[in-house]
């Protein structure tokens, strides 16, 4: 699913070249310059979704970047790309905007229009994630992007934290996600990058009524992943976070054949589940384990657990078990034992 590919088998003298043709034919063809082509060293890690989108993870030495209505005359494959600095400093002039992007900041650049840009870093290498898809494959209107083309979009709130964080996951941690991956990830990328547009633009009728609710489904799971050690997080707490009524959050799991109270018990229990099998946390009691992820009583979280896994959480300490959860049977709270350890 991923291809790595690196300057460390190039020979000194050639590394630059070979990197810049390598971004030529894996994005999109630009003039590269560096201040020492003879260190020059990098490699990307890339990562093919299909139909014409890839997210692509780089670390380089510091290059400017130019893109000139000659190469766009001679190739223009009419994609947006969208990057994420990770490490370093980058700047970008697109369509008369200029604008400067530190460590967690994002922006959108288009193919069919000149663009020159730069990369910085105090330590000697940038590392920035470039996600690329068609322009006709993004579901918002076109005029919606263009606006957003070289403004920095902070990756610490809104749709932007969203689609920040899943760059980042998908690319720190490749190994969890398998080829069959691809076409929920595709759309998945490409609903938070209309709805980041739309949040942007302060235009969210723009984005169709669909993609709406699958990036709003995005912000509520990632919200209540962040809550999960609340003990009396409630689905009302949930609703106003985003803005929404309960009834209205409500129908939104029940569309995904669940429900809100058996969605947080699930997920706090998966995440007590591998907590109890880390053996970094072996000294840390059952029952603590439980507190930290929402069941302050041991009684309760024994009796979830059991009934979720089929074995007290003492057991799954020492063995672990692939049983998945059946979030009906957890949100029932059938009897069982309680464990300690």
């Amino acid at each position: 699913m991923w291809v790595r590919l690196s300057t460390d088998s190039v020979p000194k003298t050639d590394r630059f070249g070979w990197w810049h043709q390598m971004t030529t034919t894996t994005l999109i063809p630009t003039i590269l310059a560096t201040a020492d082509a003879t260190s020059f060293d990098a490699d990307a890690d890339v990562l093919d979704l299909g139909a014409g989108q890839q997210i692509t993870r780089m670390t380089y030495r510091p290059v400017t970047s130019r893109r000139t209505p000659r190469l766009i005359q001679c190739s223009d494959p009419e994609y947006y790309q969208l990057s994420l600095t990770v490490c370093g400093r980058m700047g970008l002039s697109q369509s008369r905007r200029d604008t400067t992007l530190a460590a967690g900041d994002l922006a959108f650049y288009d193919s069919s229009r000149p663009f020159h840009g730069w990369t910085a870093a105090e330590d000697g290498k940038v590392v920035h994630t470039v996600a690329h898809f068609p322009r006709s494959a993004v579901p918002a209107r076109r005029d919606l992007l263009e606006g957003l083309t070289a403004t920095r979009i902070p990756g610490d709130t809104g749709f932007g934290g969203l689609l920040a964080h899943l760059l980042m996951q998908v690319t720190t941690d490749p190994g969890q996600y398998q080829a069959a991956d691809a076409v929920r990830l595709s759309a998945l990328l490409l609903d938070l990058v209309a709805a980041t547009a739309a949040q942007r633009a302060g235009r969210a009728e723009y984005v169709g009524a669909e993609t709406r609710w699958r990036a709003l489904a995005v912000g509520i799971d990632a919200f209540i992943r962040r809550h999960l050690g609340d003990p009396h997080l409630t689905p009302a707490q949930v609703a106003a976070a985003h803005h929404i009524s309960v009834r209205t959050l409500h129908r939104l799991f029940r569309q995904r054949g669940t429900t809100v109270a058996a969605h947080i018990r699930r997920q706090r229990l998966e995440a007590a589940r591998r907590d109890l099998t880390d053996p970094a946390l072996g000294a840390l009691p059952v029952h603590a384990i439980g507190a930290r992820w929402g069941f302050p009583r041991p009684a309760d979280f024994a009796r979830a657990f059991r009934t979720a896994y089929g074995i007290p959480p003492a057991t799954t300490a020492s063995s672990s078990t692939d049983t998945p959860v059946d979030e009906g049977a957890v949100a029932g709270g059938r009897s069982g034992v309680r464990s300690g350890r």
